[in-house]
């Protein structure tokens, strides 16, 4: 990377939002692009993620993108290899690593209102983007608790997000801390090799049978024979999972029916009244996330496995205590707990038109227009931002239509720029799109208006899709459907048009943040 590089676009991460704006990018005939990405290799999540037994809890025909299908899927429901192997694939088949510039970590990323782009720091060097995509994820960046004591712990520790795989767990006395999808993944993973395996819930799960099996010779035959099978599998699988949703956003109460079946999926299994209690939660179910897995019961329900309820509370040399004031003695701790996805790292690097972070920016709650652009904060959109994740389907559905409406950003871009579309000139530092402050609140207040009722602000849980304040600044209340028909084009009327010359057609996002503030 040489010391004054321009490009037309900076793609920040390498996952499946990153990989697939790359590749709208080059048929919307953008080939000025790099993907910047922290890591050695492609995959996101799906790279990070390599503990035992991960897997994903979507069915694979509906987790993969709709304009590259994949008819040879070995299980319904992939594993964590299947679908690093097909982000590899989409790399390949789509020519995008020479674009890549991997282990180029961002540092800083700040508008350079003289010149309408983003100059950008990164470990490999610096640049300079026209237009800046952030498609770094929400679940990149691990969160392990304070936890008093745990400096100190003797033994080994390690996120599951940072496996380490050169640590036996054999014979081991194990901590799994949390109860979350990693977690019911990788406690009957571990659960044959450790001596003894401790978990350390805070608040049970629910936890449904995963209706996973090899999907058979003939059926990825006749996928690749007649392609129109895919798109009907697909299809029905979206189809089902969108019928659900009414349930989540408008009817929670309906969902009562699916709690008792959760309830005799744990019963078959959990035959001993005390620790079927300790694993019964106390929340609307889909509160939530609901956790898929026919293995997480039967291996609790092993002798060398105790469930702790009380959740851990301090940490005494190798001794774990928990906050009922069960303690454990431990040779390794796996911490399940999670993301930072209401507070992402990456808010903190970048800085906007009038000097404030994005963090600063979204210190109240997170906010962006159409889940894509932030307010103050020219030319620069998010993968998966606030608002935009779901509770029962696919979240490629969703980077899909946020796809739609990155080209038709760059589309617009280039007609006020005076470029002739879909292959412009040049981006290039003469025009930029700001979201204007009163449409992002708009659009924010019309999406908590309708959050209100859903499942997940009513069902009496406290997740991670709440922030600091209680605010559900994480999942799409509504179909994908309607978020597709949300996201298919830029309305420039929410959007103020920053030219190089003499500032912006109306007035400035400062301005009006001024304003909505006041």
């Amino acid at each position: 990377m040489t010391e004054h590089e321009h490009v037309r676009v900076a793609v920040v991460g390498s996952g499946f939002g990153g990989l697939g704006a790359a590749v709208r990018l080059r048929r919307e005939g953008v080939t000025d692009f790099v993907v910047l990405e922290r890591a050695s290799g492609v995959g996101g999540t799906w790279r990070d993620n390599s503990y035992p037994g991960c897997a994903c809890d979507v069915p694979s025909h509906l987790y993969s993108f709709s304009f590259a299908p994949n008819p040879d899927w070995p299980r319904t429901f992939s594993g964590q290899e299947h679908i690093r192997a097909y982000l590899e694939h989409i790399t390949d088949v789509f020519r995008l690593r020479p674009h890549i510039r991997f282990d180029s970590e961002v540092k800083r990323m700040a508008w350079n209102g003289e010149r309408l782009c983003w100059d950008i720091e990164t470990t490999s060097g610096n640049l300079s983007a026209d237009f800046v995509v952030s498609a770094t994820g929400p679940l990149s960046d691990p969160k392990v608790p304070e936890i008093p004591g745990l400096d100190s712990f003797p033994g080994k520790v390690f996120h599951s997000a940072r496996w380490d795989h050169d640590y036996d767990l054999r014979g081991k006395r194990v901590a799994m801390v949390g109860t979350g999808a990693s977690a019911i993944q990788i406690v009957p993973a571990i659960q044959p090799e450790v001596s003894r395996l401790t978990l350390f819930q805070r608040t049970p799960p629910w936890v449904m049978p995963r209706m996973d099996r090899a999907i058979s010779g003939v059926e990825r035959w006749l996928h690749r024979q007649l392609p129109f099978t895919t798109q009907a599998r697909r299809g029905l699988l979206w189809g089902i999972r969108e019928l659900q949703v009414q349930a989540f956003t408008k009817h929670p109460n309906e969902l009562g029916l699916v709690e008792k079946l959760a309830k005799q999926n744990m019963a078959r299994v959990i035959k001993d009244p005390a620790l079927r209690a300790k694993l019964t939660p106390h929340y609307r179910i889909g509160c939530k996330r609901i956790l898929l897995s026919s293995e997480y019961y039967p291996a609790i329900a092993r002798p060398n496995v105790d469930v702790v309820a009380g959740g851990l509370a301090e940490i005494r040399g190798s001794t774990l205590v928990a906050a009922d004031g069960t303690e454990a003695e431990v040779d390794a701790i796996v911490f399940g707990t999670g993301f930072h996805v209401t507070d992402m790292p990456i808010a903190d690097r970048v800085v906007g038109a009038d000097g404030q972070t994005l963090a600063e920016s979204w210190k109240g709650g997170m906010e962006a227009l159409r889940g894509a652009s932030a307010a103050g904060f020219p030319n620069w959109m998010t993968i998966i931002g606030p608002n935009t994740g779901l509770g029962n389907s696919s979240m490629i559905l969703m980077i899909e239509s946020q796809l739609n409406y990155m080209a038709d950003f760059v589309r617009q871009l280039a007609v006020l720029s005076g470029g002739n579309p879909p292959g412009p000139p040049g981006l290039g530092g003469r025009v930029a799109l700001d979201a204007r402050p009163s449409a992002v609140h708009a659009w924010n207040r019309r999406v908590q208006e309708r959050m209100k009722r859903t499942v997940w602000n009513t069902g009496g849980c406290t997740s991670w899709y709440l922030d600091e304040s209680g605010r559900n600044t994480t999942i799409w209340p509504g179909t994908t459907s309607e978020f597709r028909r949300a996201t298919r084009r830029v309305d420039l009327t929410e959007y103020a048009v920053v030219r190089a010359a003499g500032g912006s057609e109306g007035r400035t996002g400062a301005e009006e943040r001024a304003e909505v503030d006041a």
